[in-house]
């Protein structure tokens, strides 16, 4: 079988493209053959290792896949071969075949296309979580997504409003934010050529927002959280922009509001009722409508490397995926 492979670390232009031995499935296990893989910014730093799991080399990227059972091991008798199945593998998903332990393992919704499922879990789960539990979002408070436009912002965009909240999306380009309106935010800020913090107070009244969702970082953060409201949550998703930031203590102090990290990897693991429960929430609401995917941009595992290329230099609107 092919599958895009890590043999060292670096760029993605440093990755290949190579036949390797089918796997089989241990005790516990299944083997999906794969039909779309969802590219995540995690798979940017993975083959950096820069990222908090560091599998051994060679390894392929993908932390998320669908595709159709192909083989199951000893002790699996509710997955049958066959099946359309969603898999949060981690990585290994950039492959033609790739092995998942059962608990990372959901069946696919009737009539959920195969491209939809692989980008679904990992942003919208990301997402479900931070605003529900780390976020704590209330029907009417106002949310300020950063990155509003990228994977997981704009589901971040989608669940706010589902979750009751007026949405505030803040981007870099207007055709980022022209996206995100037609996903549904209130209102947009374009961050590259507007004061972050006074627009956020100008749309607010000057109360600022309640709930800041954060997977940029970098410059964008302190500004930002001037921008929060009094007992605001400030949810730390990741630093798409690379440089980490180092918010003055004094702010929260004096704002009365929180700093909440959210690592839905560790989450899932940690608690994998409530994650077992989150995705049952959010497959329902995509079920009946409430949530829309968009997916801007497909490619080929031959172009594997192009795609994580693609995610890397934050070209992204949406989810990207590979289709095989």
């Amino acid at each position: 079988m092919k599958a895009v492979l890590c043999v060292e670390h670096g760029p993605p232009e440093q990755l290949v493209v190579r036949n390797v031995p089918v796997p089989e499935p241990g005790k516990g296990q299944v083997r999906i053959s794969v039909k779309a893989v969802g590219v995540n910014f995690p798979d940017t730093l993975i083959i950096q290792n820069l990222y908090q799991f560091k599998p051994a080399l060679p390894f392929s990227p993908g932390g998320e896949c669908a595709g159709v059972v192909s083989a199951v091991g000893e002790g699996i008798t509710d997955v049958a071969v066959g099946e359309s199945v969603i898999a949060m593998t981690g990585h290994g998903a950039m492959a033609e075949e790739v092995i998942a332990n059962r608990g990372q393992v959901v069946k696919m919704p009737p009539g959920m296309p195969f491209d939809v499922a692989a980008g679904f879990t990992m942003t919208y789960g990301t997402s479900h979580h931070a605003l529900k539990q780390r976020g704590q979002l209330k029907p009417g408070e106002t949310l300020l997504v950063l990155g509003a436009a990228g994977g997981v912002g704009l589901t971040a965009v989608e669940l706010g409003k589902v979750m009751g909240a007026k949405v505030i999306a803040a981007a870099s380009s207007d055709e980022k934010l022209d996206l995100c309106k037609a996903m549904g935010a209130d209102a947009v800020i374009n961050y590259a050529t507007e004061d972050l913090k006074e627009r956020v107070k100008a749309l607010t009244g000057g109360r600022g927002a309640d709930v800041i969702y954060d997977p940029v970082g970098d410059r964008f953060a302190e500004p930002a959280f001037r921008g929060i409201a009094w007992n605001g949550r400030y949810l730390v998703i990741g630093f798409a922009a690379g440089t980490i930031p180092a918010l003055p203590l004094n702010l929260p102090l004096i704002k009365g509001a929180s700093i909440v990290g959210v690592f839905w990897g560790a989450f899932t693991q940690a608690e994998p009722k409530v994650h077992l429960e989150n995705m049952a929430e959010l497959l329902d609401w995509y079920a009946k409508g409430q949530l829309k995917p968009h997916v801007s941009r497909h490619f080929s595992l031959d172009e594997g490397p192009e795609a994580i290329r693609w995610m890397m230099d934050r070209k992204a609107l949406g989810k990207i995926v590979l289709t095989i």
